[in-house]
């Protein structure tokens, strides 16, 4: 008879006490997208200490995998990311990171923050190693954990696959990729959905060219800081006049840059656009809508030189295989009961996870679990004062609290790997 995935967890509890400890080295040690030397490196020393697992590093980069064969079955492949951002911690917890790392995108030090929580996937992902290693005898299969660089540039998924993840490394291609998010909904709460999960994203740099000039000659100049304001102005209305209101689109300009001082005019401007779409067509249309007011500006400028747009990111939609999706809300909804939610709201961020899968046309499936305070949680949303409150992922003070957040994390990541193992 087969065990049931809840007594099969519970014959063996993992003490998760140096895990916490752990977590908060990680937190406090952040590191960059492609420099994620150090959180490797203590990635993988912290699986070898598991003699079932198999580990290949400097997979694209920093990227690592551990393989366990463990008889006949299915191959399951577990996902965990390890880059930070270029933010700098507000939280004032007492293992609050002070890093700082030269960008290798601009060449400016900045400080550096796990304000995503990819610390937290790392932790869940080695602990949940751990555990299923323990119960080598009650599942059979074969288990991947990867630990990915650069998500948060949209190129870590990739660059493993084209450095050769499943060729060159001789990870077996996985028959179901699993990979979760901790996110700002109360801690303990675990949530998925059948189809698109989370949205695509498309990043640019937009550089628009004029003639400089003192700042009291205005008329000597074609101002490049007037053309770009222009366009940030005539960007919105993609959303508020071109897209239809049933559609999801957004336009954001994450930075606008021209200048250095107050009395000089420059040559130059760049911006950062990013959008996020659910729907293919959609997605073409916002980007020659872009492409469209770009050069319309530099025409209606006078400017003599044509502006450059340079693709900076790029992310596919997440969608939720529906077979898995199936069989996942079954056991998801077993083990953790009404804190499942097997319709949680589709977001717009993005992720690269499902290239694991994609390039190998394979099934994927992604999940949220929270991370905020739920009494504090609970209070904020009575207050209606939850976007005030309670910070969101890429905030200088996102940091989820350590428990409840990573037993469920560890435990929705071992659940979802006996879902699709074989079970004695």
């Amino acid at each position: 008879m087969t065990s049931s995935i809840s007594d099969i967890l519970a014959s063996q509890a993992l003490d998760l006490a140096s895990y916490e400890e752990l977590y908060k080295h990680f937190h406090s040690s952040p590191e960059l997208s492609n420099q994620e030397r150090e959180t490797a490196a203590t990635t993988t020393q912290h699986l070898s200490k598991l003699p079932d697992f198999k580990i290949t590093t400097d997979i694209g980069g920093h990227g690592l995998a551990g393989v366990f064969r463990n008889g006949s079955g299915p191959t399951v492949l577990l996902r965990a990311d390890m880059d930070a951002l270029p933010v700098k911690e507000l939280t004032g917890l007492p293992y609050a990171s002070t890093a700082t790392q030269v960008s290798q995108r601009t060449g400016d030090e900045t400080s550096v923050m796990h304000a995503c929580g990819h610390d937290m996937h790392v932790t869940c992902l080695l602990a949940a190693a751990q555990h299923l290693s323990n119960l080598r005898d009650s599942w059979s299969g074969t288990l991947v954990v990867l630990f990915q660089p650069a998500e948060e540039r949209g190129t870590g998924a990739q660059a493993m696959v084209d450095d050769g993840l499943y060729t060159k490394h001789e990870i077996p291609v996985p028959d179901f990729v699993l990979g979760q998010h901790v996110m700002a909904m109360p801690a303990g709460k675990v949530g998925s959905r059948a189809g698109t999960i989370m949205a695509s994203a498309d990043s640019f740099k937009v550089t628009v060219f004029g003639r400089g000039s003192h700042g009291s000659m205005p008329h000597r100049s074609i101002d490049p800081v007037m053309m770009a304001s222009n366009i940030v102005v005539r960007l919105q209305n993609i959303v508020s006049r071109e897209t239809n209101p049933s559609d999801m689109a957004v336009v954001t300009v994450g930075y606008l840059r021209g200048g250095h001082t107050e009395n000089i005019i420059v040559d130059h401007a760049e911006l950062g656009i990013d959008i996020r779409t659910i729907n293919t067509e959609t997605r073409k249309r916002v980007i020659a809508s872009i492409k469209r007011i770009v050069h319309a500006e530099y025409i209606a400028s006078g400017a003599t030189k044509e502006p450059t747009i340079e693709e900076t990111r790029f992310f596919p939609q997440t969608n939720n295989d529906e077979s898995m999706e199936d069989r996942l809300a079954n056991t998801f909804g077993e083990f953790f009961g009404d804190a499942f939610d097997p319709q949680i709201d589709r977001t717009n961020a993005s992720e690269d996870v499902s290239i694991l899968a994609s390039s190998q046309g394979k099934p994927s499936l992604f999940w949220f679990f929270g991370g905020a305070d739920p009494e504090l949680y609970a209070q904020k949303e009575k207050e209606g004062r939850l976007v005030e409150d309670i910070p969101q992922n890429h905030s200088a003070y996102f940091a989820p609290v350590i428990q409840p957040t990573l037993k469920t994390g560890v435990d929705a990541m071992c659940v979802a790997a006996l879902t699709f193992l074989n079970r004695k």
